[in-house]
Parts: C-alpha cells; sequence; structure tokens
C-alpha cells in the first residue's frame, strides 16, 4: 500500500503505485495516477488529469495539473499533464494543464525544476532540462532537451527553444532560440554554447561543424533565404542539421539572430 500521510486527502478514484509516498496535508484528485517510487511532499497538490511516470518528486506547495491563466479558458474542460519519469520539482513549482480538451502539457524525463519556476499550459518539454529558480515558461512553448534556464528568465509564449541551449539569469526571449545558442538580456543571441557542447560528448568534427553552420546562418552577409539556399547544396553531419532546420522551421514568432 502507499505510504499516505493521515492529513493528507487522496481521492478514492486516484490511481497510486504501492512505492508512492503522500506527505503531510498533500491533496491528490479524483483520476491522478503516480508510478512507482514518486514522492509527494507536504502541502503539495496535484490536479486531476495529471499522469506521472516512475521516480518523480514533486515539492512542497508545488502545484501541478492547475487550470490555465487564460481569461477564456473554461474550467469544465477536461485536460491534463502528462509527466515521464525522474522529474524533480522543487518547493512551489506550478505546472497548469492544457486549453484544449482532451490534451495535455507535456514533461519528459529527468528534469529538474527549481523553486517556484512555472509551466504554463499547453508546454513541451523535453529530457534533462534544468529551470532555475522562478524561471517561467509560457504557454504553448516548445522546449527541447538538454537546455539551461536562469534564475528568473522567461520566454514568451509559442516559441520553440532548442536542444543544449542556456538562456542567462533574468533573460527573456519573444522568438525562437537556436539550438546550442547562449540568450543574454532580452533576445539577445550571443554563440554557442561551446563549452555544453564538449561536456555533452559532442565530438570535435561535429563541433566544427556546428560553428561552420552558426556563421553562415547567423554571422554572414547574405540573406536568410540566400544562405539557406547555399546551405541546402552542401553536406551537414546530423548535429548541424538540427541547428539549420531550427531556422528552416521557425515558429510564428521568427527565429533569434546575432546580436549586433
Amino acid at each position: 500500500m502507499p505510504s499516505i500521510h493521515p492529513t493528507a486527502l487522496v481521492s478514492p478514484d486516484a490511481q497510486l503505485h504501492d512505492s508512492v509516498e503522500v506527505g503531510p496535508f498533500a491533496i491528490i484528485e479524483d483520476g491522478v495516477s503516480l508510478g512507482e517510487d514518486c514522492q509527494i511532499d507536504s502541502h503539495a497538490k496535484i490536479c486531476r488529469g495529471v499522469i506521472m511516470g516512475s521516480k518523480n518528486s514533486v515539492g512542497h506547495a508545488s502545484v501541478i495539473g492547475g487550470d490555465p491563466q487564460d481569461l477564456t479558458f473554461d474550467s469544465n474542460i477536461s485536460s491534463g499533464v502528462i509527466i515521464g519519469n525522474g522529474n524533480t520539482f522543487r518547493e512551489y513549482v506550478t505546472i497548469h494543464r492544457s486549453t484544449e480538451a482532451g490534451k495535455n502539457t507535456i514533461v519528459g524525463d529527468g528534469n529538474f525544476m527549481m523553486g517556484t519556476s512555472h509551466l504554463a499550459h499547453d508546454v513541451t518539454i523535453g529530457n534533462q532540462n534544468v529551470l532555475a529558480n522562478n524561471a517561467m515558461v509560457a504557454g504553448h512553448v516548445q522546449m527541447g532537451s538538454h537546455i539551461f534556464m536562469g534564475g528568473g528568465a522567461g520566454y514568451h509564449q509559442f516559441i520553440h527553444v532548442g536542444d543544449y541551449s542556456i538562456i542567462q539569469g533574468n533573460g527573456g526571449a519573444t522568438q525562437d532560440i537556436p539550438p546550442y545558442c547562449i540568450v543574454h538580456g532580452i533576445n539577445q543571441l550571443s554563440g554557442l554554447n561551446i563549452i555544453g557542447l564538449k561536456r555533452a560528448g559532442f565530438k570535435p568534427e561535429e563541433r566544427k561543424e556546428i560553428k561552420a553552420a552558426y556563421r553562415a546562418l547567423f554571422q554572414g552577409r547574405d540573406t536568410r533565404a540566400a544562405t539557406l539556399a547555399i546551405i541546402a547544396g552542401q553536406h551537414w553531419s546530423p548535429a548541424a542539421m538540427i541547428l539549420i532546420n531550427s531556422v528552416k522551421n521557425p515558429s510564428s514568432k521568427g527565429i533569434l539572430t546575432r546580436s549586433p
């Protein structure tokens, strides 16, 4: 049987693996599913429509699956949050459910969200990302994997954020952040995350091609369309193609360019 503190409120319609631990005054609503070795700390609330995999930790007073902060949202809509395995949500983290019936906000595996960080409705976030304290992700953002958000940083709604990118603390982005790149201030693209790529095990030849693609895309004098046409006739490694494709297929918000 799950270990449930006597003061916790757990719906009889929730599904908890026998290894789940639920702390004092926590609330788990109807239809929630918690997998093996999940830990729910005191005063946390897991709302209806949340499905978690295994080995997730939810910190004190966090709210997972709350209603979207959308003035047009109908709270009677049935939507949810799907969470993978091995995520850590520290104290006061908030993750909101989808605004669309039958859809979900989606969190992958191995993410670490520090205190008071936030994922809004309809966000999709990949694996092994780190969101520092008070990092803010607006609605419909698509985040990749291995991303670092500094404390107090924010992503505007509907943008795409590429793998292995970094945004500095208190920074902000209202356009797509290309994979492998660093952002400082507001919408200031400042180069490649070279140290991060080395630590992640990218081979020297891969890093060399990524640098070449970056120079062509963001530092050349040709128009973006002309540059992409030239690049299309060249051979690139799969790693470099990830960067190139992000420029070819941006969100409706467009993609950041290198700062002056």
